[in-house]
Order: structure tokens, then C-alpha cells, then sequence
């Protein structure tokens, strides 16, 4: 695969109007890319759920079991980040090239030292910033003794309280996880195939996500409730969910905004 780059920057397309039909017809070819290139998937699916069990592992090993509940709303906001993958392999398909792991690698590799790196920091940052709320909703609700408990379990959910907590953190995450949502959506796609800045992409994005808001707040909870439910079998559903959403993602992108007469990427 030959990755070039333009000289001059890219166009963005107007933003196109969609309905909820095409985010089934997105989901379909999420999931017939994931069948071409299933061995693909199954590699950055396996960061991703291997990520987790280190989480769950420290949880369990230092007794800090009060942390499940922020993590397990929080842990999904970090998905974009295997997203770059599964994009390439979809851009692969679309032009009928062969995938191999030269191609997706080297495709995803040569992305570190342009734009898209800036998205992936604000993801991290937006990541530890939840968890700083999160932490403070704990203390909150659940009082400061609670948090010096070593020998808390998850009874500690089960309580007044602990359903309070619950509520509040479910709440607060869904609210980062939209802000999340609106930001990365179409920047990380728009960054991988067009010569454009970090600001112009989150900007798309979002505006993306305004002119589209009913169908794609439909698109936000098929994501919620397809990665809550790859978390539940020890997070090994997310072998599966998590390639299919993301080239499912790689569709969403294309049908909100034409295919670019140069795009940056030749296969």
C-alpha cells in the first residue's frame, strides 16, 4: 500500500441527512467487513479486552472494588481507540484492495506523527477526567469512610447509597460519553482519509452530530447497549461488537460525508 499525502489541505463536504435505515444498512456492512477480515478484528479487539482484565485484575488485587462501577461505565469511552483499525481495513475493502497486515498497520502506524494523535490525547484526557469525577461522586454519596474501607465489597452498590451513587455515575458518564461521541464520531475516520487539521475534524463532527441528532442519538444507544452487552461474558463479546461497530463507524462516516475526488489514502 502506498500512503501519500496531498499539499494542499483537504475539502470537507457539506454534511449529508440520514435516517435510521442507513444506520442499519451501516451495521450490516460492519459486519460483513468484519467477515472478510475477521483476523484483523480479533487483533485490536484483543488490546482492547486484554486492557480490561488488567483493570479488573489491579481491582481485585488491591481490594478497591468501589472503582468497578466508574470503570465499567468509563472503560467503553476509550473504544475509539482501536477504531483507527478497523477504518483502514474498511477503506481497504471499499477500494477492493487485498487486506493484509502490512497494509492496516502501516495505514494506522504513519498516522502517529500527524492530527489524529491530538484526538486520541483528548480522549485520554476526557478519560481521567471522568474518572476524577467519578471519584468525587463516590465521596459524595457514599461518604469519605468508605473510601479509606479496605475491606469494602460490592455490597457497598447495594445500599441507600450505593443506588444513589448508581444513578449518578450513570448519569455523568452518559453525559461525558455523548461529548465523547459527538467529538470522535467523524474525526478519527475524517483524519485518517483527508489533509485536515484535528479542529476542523471535531468540528465536523459535531456539527454531524446537530444536523443528525435524533438518528444518531439512536446510532449512541445501539453502541451503549451492543458494548454492555459484549462486557457481560467476561468482556469476550467485544471480540465481535466492538470490529462490527467500528467498521459499521467507517459507513456512518462515508454515508454523513462524500467520498473525497483525492482522498489521502491510495491503495
Amino acid at each position: 500500500m502506498e500512503v501519500t499525502r496531498e499539499a494542499q489541505a483537504s475539502i470537507v463536504p457539506d454534511i449529508n441527512i440520514i435516517t435510521v435505515s442507513d444506520l442499519i444498512e451501516c451495521l450490516k456492512n460492519g459486519w460483513s467487513d468484519y467477515r472478510q477480515a475477521p483476523f484483523v478484528g480479533l487483533f485490536f479487539s484483543a488490546f482492547y479486552v486484554m486492557g480490561g482484565y488488567v483493570i479488573l485484575s489491579v481491582l481485585l488485587w488491591t481490594g478497591e472494588i468501589w472503582w468497578v462501577m466508574p470503570l465499567t461505565v468509563g472503560f467503553p469511552l476509550l473504544a475509539p481507540f482501536a477504531g483507527v483499525g478497523f477504518y483502514a481495513t474498511s477503506c481497504l475493502i471499499e477500494h477492493e484492495q487485498a487486506i493484509t497486515w502490512r497494509r492496516v498497520m502501516t495505514c494506522a502506524l504513519l498516522e502517529r506523527k500527524r492530527q489524529l494523535p491530538w484526538v486520541g490525547a483528548i480522549i485520554v484526557v476526557w478519560f481521567l477526567f471522568y474518572m476524577l469525577i467519578s471519584h468525587a461522586i463516590f465521596a459524595i454519596t457514599m461518604g469519605l469512610g468508605a473510601l479509606t474501607d479496605i475491606t469494602n465489597s460490592l455490597a457497598l452498590f447495594f445500599t441507600p447509597e450505593g443506588l444513589v451513587m448508581i444513578a449518578a455515575e450513570i448519569a455523568v458518564g452518559a453525559a461525558f460519553a455523548f461529548v465523547l461521541f459527538s467529538i470522535t464520531l467523524l474525526s478519527l475516520p475524517l483524519l485518517l482519509e483527508r489533509e485536515v487539521d484535528f479542529v476542523t475534524a471535531i468540528l465536523t463532527s459535531i456539527n454531524a452530530v446537530v444536523q443528525n441528532f435524533a438518528v444518531l442519538m439512536v446510532w449512541a444507544v445501539i453502541i451503549a447497549v451492543l458494548m454492555l452487552l459484549a462486557m457481560l461474558p467476561a468482556l469476550l463479546g467485544l471480540f465481535v461488537v466492538l470490529p462490527v461497530l467500528g467498521h459499521a463507524t467507517w459507513h456512518l462516516y462515508r454515508k454523513l460525508l462524500d467520498a473525497p475526488a483525492q482522498p489521502k489514502l491510495y491503495f
